[in-house]
């Protein structure tokens, strides 16, 4: 009997069906929640029952040195056409825009108006496209996640469902793009012990986390609700980005989490200015709208952000990004429109003066439509003419040559490969080359999180070549 508890978040596993007949519900996202609901003693059995992932077939300490010997190559090869070395001259912004996607784009669905015409014209005119993500109306810390660490979700086992509460508070070093900076400070407006954030960012390295429970000098500066809302608008986000920004000149990475446009969708707003019609509003018609107001609220808001930034003379670079679509469109089946349904938006934007001194593009040349969240932050140094270490001369390697990646929902927790034209593919599809850089990027990230940590006693995180 007490072994079985080994086995309680297992699926199909005897312990896991005998649970959840007695109640046992997976509360990953909050610990508080999960003792609430299931008490004390299942709150502690769920979080250890954790098998991080499978060892890949071949690994070994030979294995990993000749990976970092061959990125170390590939990193001095990119280096050669960029410009930057050092990113801490710069200042990047990391913006999770809660539940953010363009509703245009579902599938039989039709918005009477444009919502987020600005948004949409700062993407034509900067490095933007669509983000596939691993989640559908949740998951916002898994996206968040992936984009941090450049890591995949789906080669983690089916046991570990959320790293930022099962995996990062346990790790003796989590690296994240925050690693390249000296100074990093996290924004996010709402309570910060869902996801375990105040561990998570603890180990992330951020000197600061101002949050609605953070109190003294590490407070929330603007918390003002939007409108009829329960929660802070991200015009008061942004104001709190903009208040870290003067308060700290120097180069550094600042990380904001919005909450505006989280569920529930209902009575936030004076009135919702759109129509909504379409076989995806069945039944939830009231609330695609008032998530519509909420999005067209986003969308003036961040033009302004954006007008702030091009007003300091200093480098900065923001990727703005959607976490997920939120889960409020019925009518089709997940299965038939997966991808659409989990593509929502991002963009990087560099300030006018990054873009007068060298340290941002108006436009990055690439063919990458559509970009896996793992492989964000490494479009986001490309953009900035960032010089890369051997990792992130990995994860380029990543985005340029292989397949979007995300979880795959509609087909367990196997990984969703999605091309340049939009359309899934498979792994027996990939080409020899493209099938070896999956096998290391697979290897590089179970030594990080479950194996002996090989490349970290190397100079494969850190050195810029």
């Amino acid at each position: 009997m007490i072994l079985s508890f080994l086995r309680i978040n297992h699926p199909n596993s005897i312990p896991a069906k005998v649970f959840t007949k007695f109640g046992d519900t997976s509360y990953t996202w909050s610990l508080d929640e999960s003792a609430s609901n299931n008490g004390a003693l299942l709150a502690f059995i769920n979080s250890i029952d954790t098998t991080i992932m499978d060892k890949p077939e071949g690994y070994s300490q030979a294995r990993m040195i000749s990976i970092v010997e061959k990125y170390s190559k590939t990193a001095t090869t990119i280096n050669k056409k960029r410009s930057q070395s050092n990113i801490n001259k710069q200042t990047l912004i990391y913006v999770l825009s809660e539940s953010f996607s363009d509703p245009t784009r579902v599938p039989h669905l039709k918005v009477s108006a444009d919502p987020i015409p600005k948004i949409r014209k700062i993407k034509q005119e900067t490095t933007s496209g669509k983000m596939l993500s691993s989640g559908y109306g949740g998951g916002t810390a898994n996206m968040e996640y992936m984009v941090d660490t450049s890591l995949d979700l789906s080669f983690f086992s089916k046991t570990l469902t959320t790293p930022f509460t099962q995996l990062v508070p346990n790790q003796k070093k989590a690296y994240a793009i925050t690693d390249l900076f000296k100074n990093k400070n996290a924004i996010h407006t709402n309570t910060g012990t869902f996801y375990r954030r105040v561990a998570v960012y603890k180990k992330f390295g951020f000197q600061t986390f101002r949050n609605t429970d953070s109190t003294g000098n590490q407070k929330l500066h603007y918390t003002k609700k939007i409108q009829k809302s329960d929660l802070i608008g991200d015009d008061e986000s942004y104001n709190n980005v903009l208040w870290q920004l003067k308060h700290k000149q120097a180069g550094q990475f600042i990380s904001l989490a919005t909450m505006q446009n989280h569920l529930p969708y209902t009575n936030k707003y004076y009135h919702d200015a759109y129509k909504i019609h379409g076989k995806a509003s069945k039944n939830t018609k009231k609330e695609i709208t008032n998530y519509t107001q909420g999005i067209h609220l986003t969308d003036s808001s961040t033009r302004v952000f954006i007008n702030q930034l091009d007003k300091i003379q200093r480098p900065i670079t923001v990727l703005w990004y959607g976490d997920h679509l939120a889960g409020i469109y019925n009518g089709d089946s997940m299965a038939r429109y997966n991808i659409p349904l989990h593509e929502p938006d991002y963009f990087i934007y560099s300030n006018s003066y990054a873009r007068q001194h060298g340290y941002g593009q108006t436009k990055l040349r690439t063919n990458t439509k559509v970009a896996g969240s793992n492989t964000l932050s490494a479009l986001v140094l490309a953009h900035m003419n960032q010089k890369v270490t051997p990792y992130y001369a990995l994860i380029t390697e990543v985005l340029e040559k292989l397949p979007a990646m995300a979880t795959d929902s509609q087909n367990g927790d196997a990984t969703l490969l999605v091309n340049q034209n939009n359309q899934q593919t498979h792994l027996n599809k990939l080409n020899a080359k493209q099938r070896q850089l999956y096998e290391d990027y697979k290897m590089v990230q179970y030594d990080l999180t479950a194996g002996k940590s090989y490349v970290s006693k190397t100079n494969f995180m850190t050195k810029i070549n």
